[in-house]
C-alpha cells in the first residue's frame, strides 16, 4: 500500500465479499451503512403522562425526515397513537414540582408560569411576564412558589396573586453606570439607528419595561449583590423561604481552535468556533448563601476544606518543581436543603478533580463542616459521583432529617450510602461487586428505586429495597438492558428493553417482580429481521498483570475460518462494549457480523479504562493511556492465538475516537502484533484534546509532561511497520482534523509509506451521511481483504 490521500465526497462502491475461500454474506457496506431506517423504526426518549395512564416516547413507523412523538395507552396496549402538535402542547411538561401530596404541580411553559391540578385535570397560567420563569417550587408554606427569573428569586402567592422579588442580584458592579455619558459622535450614531430600526426600537423599549416591571414588585432595594465579571449558577431556595444558595463562577476558556468549514454553503470557508485545548483552562467558583432576613450575601470560606492543599502524588516524579501550596480551586455543587429547612449540604469538588467534600452549611454564619471527604490519586468519578461523563452527583436528605445519601467508590464499586449528619455514621446500603445507578426514592418515602449491574456486569435490573437497606427486590427479569421509567403512582414500569442482538423495544410490567412482561412494539423490518444477527460470546481472559478481562467475541464456521482476526476498540474509553444489550455501535455490531460471515474472528474488548467494572478498571489508564489500554488488546490477540488458532501474521485492528488513538499506538508501538490498522477520528496528541476529559486522566501538560509524552502516539510514529489507514471528518469540532493533519507530517518527514489517509469535509466526529459511513467501511474492509488475506 502506498500514501494515498483520498478526497472522499459520496462514493458508493460495489462491496468486495471475497476472502481468501471466496466467501460471501448476504450483508454488504453498503447495505449495513445506509441510512439506519431500513432496520426498522424503535421507540426512545420513553416518558409517563402525568396520570400513569399514557406512555409517550418518539418513533417513526411512518419514516418521516425525524422521529415523532406517539403514546399508548395502558389500557388499550395494541393501539399506537401519534401525538399531533397541538396536542403536545398541551401536556404537562417532565420538569415542574408537585406538593407535598402530589394533587398540584407547578411548573414553566415557554417561559410562562403554570399550575396544574390533579383532581380536575385542569392546567392554569398563573404568570406572563415580560422576561422568562424558570425552576418553580412549591415552599413549605404551600401557598407560596418560588421561580427563578433574570438571576433572581421570586415569591408567588397562590391566594393573593401578589409577586415579590426577594432577592437582588445585578451584573456589572456598584460604580458601573449603564447611562454613562456619551460622546456627541456615539449620541448621534445611537439616535440615528434608533430612528432607522424599528426592531431596535422596540427591543430598547422592551428591556425598559421589562426592568420596570421588576422594579414595581420589588420593595425599595436597601442591598443589592452585584455579580461583578462573574456568572451565577446553581440558585437554589430554602423550602422556608429564608435562604437562597448560589455559585459564582468565573472562567478563562483560553484561546479556541477554529475549525474551518470548507464546504459551507456560503461558497467561503467559514471557520467553525471549538473548544480551546487541555491546560487552557482557568476556573473559580464562589459558594454564597443569600439571608434574605438580613438581607445581605455571605461568601463562604472555601479554603478550610480538609486536604485542601494537599499535593497529589504525581508531584513527587518533578522534585525539582515548585509546588504551588496554596489551596485548590473548589467546584461547588447546588445547596441541598432539607424538608424542614434547618440544615443544608452541598457537594464540592477540586478542579483537578482528586478530592470531593461533602459539607454541611452554618446557615446563620454562613460557614463550613465537611462531614464527608472522597480522594482519588487518579479522578474521581464513576456513576452518581458527578464526573462529566457520569451525570449529576447523588446526593440529598433522607425524610428523617438527619440522613443525606450519596454515591461513593470507597468500596470500589460506586454504590449508595447514608450518612448521620448528627452523629457521623456512614452505612454503605448496596454492598457488592457491582454498581448502582440513578436511586431515587419512593413517593411514600419508606423504598429506593434503582437501576444496579448485581446479577452480572453486562446486565442491567431495575430494584426496589427499604429506605435505610436492607433486601433487593428485583423487579425486572429479562436478560440483557432494561431500562425502567417508573409510572407517577408506581404501579407499573414502561421498560425499554434490548438484547445484543436485538433493537430496544417498550414493554409494559407492573411494578412486581413476578408480573409478566407485555411488549408493546416491535419495530424490525422484514429486511432487517431476515438475517439471523450473532448473538456474540461473551468471554473473559487474562491479561499479563493477571487481571481478568471481558470482551464480546464473534466466532466463523469452521467451513468459513480464514484464521485472520480483528480486534475492535471502543471509543471514549469510559464507555463499555462487552455487554448483554444493543449497542450504541450498531453499525460496527453489523460489521462485525458481516467479516464474521467472510471468515474472521473478531474480538470486542472492555479494556482497562473502560465503564462498568469499578474503580480500579476505570482508572486502569490514569497517566498512561496507551498503557494497559493497550496491552489489554494484545493479550486479547494472544488469548485468540492460543484458543482459535489464529495466525499471529493475520491480525488487523480498528476503532473510533478513542479507539482510533487506541489503533494508532498498537500500529506504532506493537508492530509485531498488529499487521493492519484503521484509525478513525482519533486523537494523535493529548495535549491537543479538550480539558475537561484529559486533565482528569492524564494532568495538565505543563505540570505533568511525562504522561502527555508517553500517552501520545504522534511521539511514536517512527515504529509504523504495518498497513494504515486513517479517516478523519474535516469538520470535527471534537477531535480536530488538525490532529490527524500533524500526524501526517510527521509520518512524510519520517518516510514512512504504507499509509493512506480519507478525510471527509462534510462530517464532524460522529458521522451522519450513509455515503461517508459507506466510502469509510469500504476501505476498512478493503484494508484488512488485501494486509490480512493478500486479495
Amino acid at each position: 500500500m502506498k500514501i494515498k490521500l483520498s478526497l472522499c465526497l459520496s462514493l458508493f462502491a460495489s462491496i468486495f465479499y471475497f476472502n481468501i475461500h471466496a466467501q460471501t454474506s448476504e450483508l454488504s457496506v453498503e447495505k449495513i451503512m445506509q441510512d439506519p431506517e431500513w432496520m426498522g423504526n424503535f421507540p426512545s426518549s420513553v416518558y409517563w403522562g402525568i396520570h400513569s395512564k399514557n406512555i409517550y416516547f418518539d418513533y417513526n413507523p411512518e419514516n418521516n425526515p425525524a422521529d415523532s412523538l406517539y403514546r399508548i395507552n395502558i389500557n388499550e396496549p395494541g393501539k399506537i397513537i401519534k401525538v399531533t402538535a397541538p396536542q403536545e402542547h398541551v401536556l404537562v411538561p417532565r420538569s415542574g414540582d408537585f406538593n407535598d401530596d402530589r394533587s398540584k404541580k407547578v411548573f414553566s411553559q415557554d417561559g410562562d408560569l403554570f399550575i396544574y391540578e390533579m383532581r380536575s385535570k385542569t392546567k392554569r397560567e398563573l404568570l406572563d411576564l415580560p422576561f422568562s420563569i424558570e425552576d418553580p417550587v412549591f415552599l413549605k408554606n404551600e401557598d407560596q412558589i418560588a421561580f427563578e427569573a433574570e438571576d433572581n428569586v421570586f415569591f408567588y402567592n397562590l391566594k393573593k396573586g401578589s409577586l415579590k422579588q426577594i432577592t437582588h442580584i445585578k451584573s456589572g458592579t456598584a460604580s458601573n453606570k449603564k447611562d454613562k455619558n456619551l460622546s456627541d459622535k456615539e449620541e448621534w450614531i445611537r439616535q440615528e439607528n434608533m430612528e432607522l430600526l424599528e426592531v431596535v426600537n422596540q427591543r430598547k423599549k422592551s428591556k425598559e419595561s421589562s426592568r420596570n416591571y421588576r422594579e414595581s414588585v420589588s420593595e425599595d432595594e436597601e442591598f443589592t449583590f452585584y455579580l461583578e465579571k462573574r456568572q451565577l449558577a446553581n440558585l437554589q431556595v430554602s423550602p422556608d423561604a429564608k435562604y437562597a444558595g448560589f455559585s459564582l463562577i468565573s472562567r478563562e476558556r483560553g484561546k479556541s481552535t477554529d475549525v474551518p468549514n470548507y464546504v459551507d454553503e456560503s461558497g467561503y470557508t467559514v471557520n467553525l468556533p471549538a473548544r480551546s485545548k487541555v491546560g487552557d483552562m482557568d476556573y473559580k467558583a464562589e459558594l454564597a448563601l443569600y439571608n434574605f432576613e438580613k438581607d445581605t450575601v455571605f461568601i463562604i470560606d472555601l479554603s478550610e476544606l480538609p486536604g485542601i492543599t494537599d499535593l497529589p502524588d504525581y508531584t513527587k516524579d518533578y522534585p525539582d518543581k515548585n509546588w504551588n501550596t496554596e489551596a485548590r480551586e473548589v467546584i461547588p455543587s447546588k445547596i441541598h436543603f432539607s424538608d424542614n429547612a434547618k440544615k443544608a449540604v452541598v457537594n464540592l469538588r477540586s478542579t483537578d478533580n482528586k478530592d470531593r467534600w461533602i459539607a454541611l452549611i452554618d446557615l446563620d454564619k454562613g460557614s463550613l463542616k465537611s462531614i464527608e471527604r472522597q480522594r482519588d490519586e487518579a479522578w474521581l468519578a464513576g456513576p452518581g459521583i458527578g464526573y462529566t461523563y457520569y451525570g449529576y452527583e447523588t446526593l440529598g436528605w433522607l425524610p428523617d432529617n438527619k440522613h443525606i445519601y450519596f454515591q461513593s467508590e470507597e468500596s470500589g464499586y460506586s454504590h449508595l450510602y447514608i450518612l448521620n449528619v448528627e452523629t457521623g455514621e456512614k452505612k454503605d446500603l448496596t454492598p457488592g461487586e457491582y454498581e448502582v445507578f440513578d436511586p431515587f426514592i419512593s413517593k411514600d418515602k419508606k423504598h429506593w428505586y434503582f437501576t444496579s449491574s448485581k446479577v452480572h456486569p453486562g446486565e442491567r435490573h431495575f430494584y426496589k429495597m427499604p429506605l435505610m437497606g436492607g433486601t433487593m427486590e428485583q423487579l425486572t427479569s429479562m436478560e440483557g438492558n432494561n431500562e425502567v421509567k417508573l409510572s407517577p403512582d408506581e404501579k407499573y414500569m414502561a421498560i425499554l428493553y434490548s438484547y445484543m442482538n436485538k433493537p430496544e423495544e417498550l414493554y409494559l410490567k407492573k411494578t412486581k417482580a413476578n408480573a409478566e412482561a407485555q411488549q408493546l412494539t416491535k419495530g424490525q423490518s422484514e429486511v432487517f429481521a431476515s438475517y439471523n444477527w450473532r448473538e456474540p460470546e461473551l468471554i473473559k481472559f487474562k491479561a499479563r498483570d493477571g487481571s481478568i478481562v471481558p470482551a464480546r467475541l464473534y466466532l466463523p464456521d469452521e467451513t468459513r475460518k480464514n484464521d485472520a482476526a480483528v480486534v475492535f476498540v471502543h471509543g471514549a474509553g469510559y464507555l463499555q462494549n462487552a455487554h448483554k444489550w444493543w449497542s450504541n455501535y450498531f453499525r460496527e455490531y453489523m460489521f462485525h457480523n458481516l467479516l464474521t460471515d467472510l471468515g474472521y474472528t473478531v474480538i470486542d474488548i472492555d479494556y482497562r479504562g473502560s465503564a462498568g467494572y469499578g474503580r480500579d478498571w476505570r482508572t486502569g489508564i490514569y497517566r498512561h493511556m496507551g498503557g494497559k489500554d493497550l496491552t489489554d488488546q494484545v493479550d486479547g490477540v494472544d488469548y485468540l492465538i492460543e484458543n482459535h488458532d489464529i495466525n499471529p501474521e493475520k491480525v488487523g485492528i480498528y476503532g473510533g475516537s478513542y479507539g482510533g488513538f487506541i489503533t494508532l499506538m498498537a500500529m506504532f508501538t506493537e508492530a509485531e502484533t498488529f499487521k493492519a490498522g484503521a484509525a478513525l477520528r482519533s486523537v494523535t496528541d493529548w495535549a491537543h484534546y479538550n480539558h475537561g476529559y484529559t486533565s482528569n486522566i492524564l494532568n495538565e501538560p505543563s505540570k505533568d509532561p511525562i504522561s502527555y509524552r508517553r500517552s501520545s502516539p504522534i511521539y511514536f510514529a517512527e515504529g509504523l511497520e504495518g498497513d494504515l489507514l486513517i479517516a478523519h471528518g474535516m469538520v470535527d469540532t471534537n477531535v480536530h482534523f488538525q490532529d490527524v493533519v500533524r500526524l501526517a507530517q510527521r509520518l512524510i518527514e519520517l518516510g514512512k509509506e504504507d499509509w493512506e489517509m480519507a478525510v471527509y469535509p462534510v462530517e464532524d466526529h460522529s458521522f451522519v451521511e450513509p455515503s461517508s459511513w459507506t466510502d469509510e467501511y469500504r476501505r476498512i474492509l478493503e484494508l484488512f481483504n488485501e494486509s490480512l488475506l493478500g486479495q
